[in-house]
């Protein structure tokens, strides 16, 4: 079973996310309150809690969620593996999957205090359509 281990919230982009104990996700908006949230294709970003333990394994022990500032921590789900197009129910939510991994910036705060990166690789992205409350616990159900 799938599911949500940490939100995730910033008020400013490019810093570590702060865990909440649920998030309020906005159709065409993302995470309220969120340095990220807007009107366009990244509004949601998730990153799977075995992506943060293969950091882990390769010597970056201080890691915890949020870090690689993902809103969605997840777990029991591999993530860079779903077709773009997926839809995600999370909670009240209803997530699309419109990009696999990114490109990382070469100034990124996340990659100077961490050491590397693994959003550019592992890192999910997605828009919001049905909004509604995420909770730390939800389960993650794939829908297509």
């Amino acid at each position: 079973m799938s599911k949500v281990v940490a939100i995730n919230i910033s008020k400013e982009k490019g810093a570590i996310k702060n865990p909440i104990e649920k998030g309020l996700f906005k159709v065409n908006h993302g995470l309220e309150g969120d340095a990220h949230a807007g009107n366009w294709h990244r509004q949601v970003s998730l990153l799977a809690i075995e992506s943060i333990k293969k950091m882990k394994a390769i010597g970056i022990e201080k890691l915890s969620t949020g870090e690689f500032a993902e809103n969605i921590t997840t777990e029991g789900i591999t993530l860079y593996e779903l077709p773009i197009g997926t839809k995600l129910k999370i909670g009240d939510v209803l997530l699309e999957v419109t990009q696999i991994g990114k490109e990382c910036h070469s100034d990124c705060e996340i990659k100077k205090l961490v050491g590397e990166c693994i959003m550019p690789k592992e890192g999910v992205f997605a828009k919001v359509l049905e909004e509604g409350y995420i909770n730390t616990g939800d389960n993650i159900a794939v829908i297509s």
